[in-house]
């Protein structure tokens, strides 16, 4: 039995699209409060660190239920997660638009972040019971590109809502498109059929194989992929909560021209993201091994996005110059979000990817939760109108990146690791 055995593109490549939809829902609802943060501040009377500290609460139990649904998502199937994630994120929209103390805020964002941080983990898991090894880099990709989509529709809209009719109505429109969207996965929502089987056996009825939690944990490739997960989210947290901030008050721009450039930010990841996933699976086909197509790929996209991010305190550079840099800086490490969770499948267990994904998503989303906090003290240390207290900001992502590359380099072996393997596929009954 081959690798495709079981494997059905038509139906594979609508729950991609599905799911795009909802990785969409997912970053604007994380978009949102960046977008808002100058009328927010304003009218919540909150400094640059409150304001950090605010932004940085949706990732608090972030890690938490994206592990505990990891493992749940080993046992139950991920069409169910999936809904109850949808229904859940529509209804916590509504506070947020009524609430007006900190406090209250802090705490809807910290129950809303609880449930979307498992989204990413479990829709990557959904989509490998759909699709074979070698053809996973694209539909992930595509599935990153939902959320690359929702961050363009924020710089476009989100600034022209709150212009007109307020910061607050951007919660109530969110919930309203959570819930179409649930009622949508309600009727079309499915689960994959694809399962590795392991090698030796000769029925796909065979028990699976099971690693121990503490060897897989403790492996150097896994650890290695949690890094340059924590730096990609690093970077991400970073620049959802103060790029808008950046653009609008350093860099002078309008709040709709600041929200066109986010847009036009975000709108450069798209094709650096499909077209390094693209040219990875590519090399994947063509016989080379995942630490060329995947690692050194990966490596090389982080190095130069640091080296970007320190480019931006050069001076000479005008704010559209600022503006170019900054989106290719951003944009060559969204490639990580498709390939770490492509090299984490080649050295887990099927059984048990769930739950190692979730661990790699909780883990490495820290770095969204301390990024966001620890600018804002930055740039409250250097002043919030200081151009140069930003980019201080943001090259502390330059820094996460380089050493995550290191790491990478060195220890970043998938096709040493023990569990890596070329099982074939066969249907299960998931």
């Amino acid at each position: 039995m081959n690798s495709l055995d079981g494997y059905r593109p038509r139906a594979a490549w609508t729950m991609t699209l599905m799911l795009t939809a909802l990785a969409l829902i997912n970053f604007l609802d994380k978009i949102v409060l960046g977008m808002v943060a100058v009328p927010l501040m304003r009218d919540l009377n909150l400094s640059p660190a409150q304001f950090g500290v605010v932004a940085g609460s949706f990732f608090w139990l972030f890690a938490v239920s994206t592990v505990l649904v990891g493992f749940l998502a080993n046992r139950i199937q991920t069409r169910w997660l999936l809904l109850a994630m949808g229904v859940m994120w529509a209804l916590l929209q509504i506070p947020q638009a009524l609430f007006s103390s900190m406090t209250a805020f802090i705490l809807s964002r910290v129950v809303l972040g609880a449930a979307e941080g498992p989204f990413y983990p479990v829709s990557v898991h959904a989509l490998y019971k759909w699709f074979p090894d070698e053809k996973r880099n694209m539909p992930v990709a595509l599935l990153n590109q939902g959320a690359m989509v929702g961050l363009l529709l924020a710089g476009l809209l989100i600034p022209v809502i709150t212009h007109h009719w307020g910061w607050r109505t951007n919660f109530v429109l969110l919930g309203v498109v959570g819930a179409l969207w649930s009622v949508l996965w309600l009727c079309l929502g499915r689960e994959g059929n694809l399962a590795r089987r392991p090698r030796g056996h000769a029925s796909a009825d065979a028990p699976p194989q099971n690693v121990p939690y503490r060897r897989l944990l403790s492996n150097s490739t896994v650890l290695s992929v949690f890094m340059l997960g924590f730096a990609g989210y690093w970077m991400l947290g970073a620049n959802m909560t103060w790029l808008m901030s950046y653009l609008e008050k350093a860099l002078g721009f309008s709040g709709i021209t600041s929200g066109r450039c986010f847009a036009l930010v975000i709108a450069t990841a798209a094709p650096f993201s499909l077209g390094l996933s693209w040219l990875s699976q590519r090399m994947l086909t063509r016989g080379a091994s995942s630490r060329s197509a995947r690692v050194r790929l990966l490596c090389i996209a982080f190095a130069v996005s640091a080296c970007l991010y320190l480019a931006l305190m050069l001076p000479g550079l005008g704010p559209v110059q600022k503006v170019a840099v900054f989106a290719v800086a951003g944009a060559l490490p969204a490639v990580c979000f498709a390939l770490a969770p492509a090299v984490l499948s080649e050295v887990v267990p099927d059984g048990q990817r769930g739950a190692l994904i979730g661990i790699h998503t909780a883990l490495a989303s820290t770095g969204a939760a301390i990024a966001p906090m620890l600018i804002g003290r930055i740039v409250q240390a250097y002043g919030s109108t200081s151009a140069h207290a930003y980019e201080l900001g943001f090259a502390t992502s330059a820094v996460m990146l380089m050493v995550a590359a290191l790491v990478a380099l060195r220890w970043l072996h998938p096709d040493r690791t023990p569990r890596a393997s070329s099982e074939p596929v066969a249907p299960s009954a998931a």
